[in-house]
């Protein structure tokens, strides 16, 4: 059995925004104490996306600088608040690789299974996944046909009801992808991030695992928004930092949710299990 641990949405900044630089700093810093406790120690971690605010180099020099201490190996994908020139000049190598496009897609091997990194990053809030980048998913999916498999996607594929995030369904790149994945056996879970919260469907008979922020999360709030006018309705808060932990055990892969933070036990191990029964 190992684990890859997921984060997402780390909009870490600069001093130019001093509030959001010194919250997003601390939660991150959570997380990963939280992530370097776990036993066993995750073989990765794939940060999923919206690693910056605002796409420029002087964040992406902060964000290393933030993760520099980290002895798990760090792979990354990018949201639709990166920028990939910028990211490409402070990361590259293992973890930041690039198709023959110049997209950030790429593929890891762990173990038993496979984490295939996808580029859904277009300038649209919502994402995009064009013909090119398609195609390279297609190839790099029957590479290897039977080896279980975890796609990371920013862009979550299906709505999570947060009615302002959520995709139009009929997106071009949300029927490309659909056409990509369906009937594809090895791939056993889509994991994103983007909505700052999580939540679980199913997608072209797949299930989509969104991860929680780091940074602080939507509210949960179905209703129906008008998109030009605003109402006052509180749309983030100030939930615990959170990540998303896959675990791999032969052919199945599972998902945890996971809160960081510093907890009381409540209860310990100090008799046989036989016991409890």
């Amino acid at each position: 059995m190992l684990t890859i641990a997921q984060i997402t949405d780390l909009h870490i900044t600069t001093d130019k925004d001093r509030l959001n630089q010194r919250r997003n700093e601390e939660r991150l810093r959570q997380v990963l104490k939280a992530i370097d406790a776990l036993r066993p120690r995750p073989v990765a971690i794939i940060a999923s996306g919206d690693l910056v605010d605002r796409g420029e180099l002087e964040e992406y020099l902060e964000l290393k600088r933030l993760l520099a201490d980290c002895e798990i190996p760090i792979y990354f994908a990018l949201g639709n608040h990166d920028l990939r020139g910028p990211f490409l000049e402070v990361f590259n190598g293992l973890g930041a690789q690039t198709d023959s496009n110049g997209y950030v897609q790429y593929t890891a091997d762990f173990g038993d299974m496979r984490m295939v990194v996808c580029d859904t990053l277009e300038g649209e809030n919502h994402g995009d996944y064009d013909e090119a980048r398609a195609s390279w998913l297609k190839a790099t999916l029957d590479e290897a046909p039977d080896r279980p498999t975890a796609v990371i996607l920013h862009h979550p594929p299906i709505p999570s009801g947060i009615r302002w995030m959520d995709p139009d369904p009929k997106s071009p790149w949300l029927l490309r992808l659909e056409e990509v994945l369906t009937g594809r056996s090895q791939v056993k879970v889509l994991m994103c991030g983007h909505i700052h919260r999580a939540f679980y469907g199913l997608f072209a008979g797949h299930l989509v695992a969104a991860a929680p922020a780091t940074s602080i999360q939507l509210t949960l709030d179905l209703t129906e928004v008008d998109m030009e006018v605003p109402d006052g309705r509180e749309i983030l808060v100030e939930e615990p930092p959170a990540f998303a932990l896959l675990m791999s055990n032969g052919d199945q892969l599972t998902t945890h949710l996971c809160l960081a933070g510093d907890y009381t036990p409540a209860v310990t191990y100090n008799f046989p299990f036989r016991k409890l029964a």
